[in-house]
């Protein structure tokens, strides 16, 4: 009932007490009962304010708890409570985990000598000092107790080693063939510095590259006067002596008188263990504590390569080579081969990071060699000199800027690729040529751990996508047929 209403109501009963009772001013009138409805209505007023304001707060905090569990909810809408018993899931989420992951850790040298703590496993601090910066190289005293080497090694043998490198096999024709170049085609590309005629290091690189043969310079011209092929003796070949010989020749003439194992590019016998569910713990443990040292995602680690074991004997060595190969549009890395929408006639091992253990102290020799490290600048044909070839790890080991010796325990790793400047991998870093001094004395074991990253990011994606939906069975499968094959394709780099 409104106020006009009650008060017309109030002045109805009023004319039977007028007769008695004398009016009175209306400023003197009773009170009591307008008091008694303006503090109803007064209240009513209030309450309804209040009453909105509660909505308005409540209305609110809905709002913020459906915003900030709504990428949650997007992420596992079909996800159980956390009351309720969450069934075990077949794959972990690889696709979710790498898409996240828009940059690489890449850890800072500083500078030459800096040393820097790093907790590998619990418990424990290690050092890791800085070797040098082109290539970013890092050395870890203790990485492996001596457990762990020795549990490694004892794998290994009950594996078995193959060795590292055939000897030299025939059908160089038939590849020549397939290669669909003529002589003149071929002598233009082999002539690096194009004055029209071949020097003894722009055959050399192309022999080790193609043939997995280390030719020296003194062999070189030994081939050339046994096939007649260089008629001035001036240790050059021109256009017209090189359309003589045919594209297999100097195979040929290998193959007649014999290739020692010296000859090869290396000398070494190896095997691949697995690190993944199933493994020996030693091999799962090293590879958390890889995981811990580069600082990279799991999944990246996980879908790498196994743990390489290569063992030298005395005479034994590793000529200077990188261990993955410049990305180009028409080359694939080998890993992510499968996620690459068209075919591509180059594969190369994409191994954006090396870790190197050594599992055993050598007696003489076998340290690592890193020709160019720290140079101010890199150039391929300065390499070989004046008869002095800086690759070659058996004669002139001692030539190089930095040398490792082999510790037991000791792990070594180095970047294999620049950083693009946007996170993720960018070019080949050339100053990580390396390799293994040849064996003086004794036995030298070691042990090679891969990261493998395909520059393309989203190649890279692809394949990572890929496996998270394969079974896991079928993934473990797919990992281990890959991997079987890069000791061949580590051969060509």
């Amino acid at each position: 009932m409104s106020d006009n209403q009650e008060a017309s109501d109030a002045e109805d009963t009023t004319p039977s007490e007028s007769a008695t009772l004398p009016l009175r001013p209306h400023s003197d009138r009773p009170t009591c009962n307008k008091t008694g409805v303006c503090s109803r209505s007064y209240f009513v007023v209030v309450m309804v304010f209040f009453h909105v304001y509660i909505i308005n707060v409540i209305a609110l905090l809905f709002y913020v708890h459906y915003n900030s569990g709504q990428e949650d909810t997007s992420q596992g809408r079909d996800a159980p409570s956390s009351n309720q018993q969450q069934p075990e899931s077949p794959r972990p989420p690889s696709k979710p985990e790498f898409l996240r992951v828009s940059s690489l850790t890449r850890i800072e040298g500083i500078r030459v000598g800096h040393v820097q703590k790093v907790s590998l496993m619990q418990n424990k601090v290690h050092e890791m000092r800085t070797l040098s910066m082109k290539p970013l190289l890092f050395e870890i005293p203790g990485f492996l107790s001596d457990d762990e080497c020795r549990v490694v090694m004892q794998l290994a043998q009950l594996k078995g080693l193959m060795e590292s490198q055939l000897m030299v096999q025939e059908g160089q024709e038939e590849l020549a063939k397939e290669l669909n170049l003529s002589p003149d085609e071929i002598f233009n590309l082999l002539d690096i510095n194009q004055d029209g005629q071949l020097q003894l290091h722009e055959i050399l690189t192309h022999s080790r590259v193609r043939d997995g043969i280390w030719l020296t310079p003194e062999n070189l011209r030994e081939i050339y006067t046994g096939l007649k092929a260089d008629k001035d003796g001036d240790g050059l070949l021109s256009l017209e002596e090189f359309r003589l010989l045919s594209n297999d020749a100097f195979q040929r003439f290998l193959l007649q008188r014999g290739v020692k194992k010296s000859q090869l590019v290396r000398n070494s016998r190896h095997t691949w263990l697995y690190q993944g569910k199933g493994a020996h713990q030693v091999l799962q443990d090293i590879k958390t504590k890889v995981t811990r040292l580069t600082r990279l995602p799991p999944s990246l680690v996980d879908l790498s390569e196994p743990l390489q074991v290569v063992r030298y004997e005395q005479g034994g060595h590793y000529h200077a080579h990188h261990d993955s190969g410049p990305v180009y549009p028409e080359t694939a890395c080998t890993h992510t081969r499968l996620a690459a929408n068209t075919s591509t006639p180059f594969e190369t091992s994409c191994r954006y990071i090396t870790v190197l253990f050594y599992l055993n102290s050598v007696e003489g020799g076998g340290e690592t060699a890193f020709p160019v490290a720290d140079n101010r600048t890199y150039d391929e044909v300065s390499l070989i000199q004046n008869d002095v070839d800086l690759l070659d790890t058996r004669r002139n080991c001692d030539k190089s800027n930095l040398r490792v010796k082999p510790s037991k325990g000791t792990a070594v790793f180095w970047y294999n690729y620049l950083s693009d400047g946007k996170g993720w991998v960018g070019e080949q870093d050339e100053y990580a040529l390396h390799g293994g001094c040849m064996v003086t004395q004794g036995t030298k074991w070691v042990a090679n751990k891969w990261i493998n990253i395909d520059p393309d990011y989203q190649r890279q994606a692809r394949y990572q996508q890929l496996v998270s939906q394969q079974p896991e069975d079928d993934d473990e499968d797919l990992t281990l047929n890959q991997d079987t094959q890069s000791s061949d394709i580590h051969q060509d780099l």
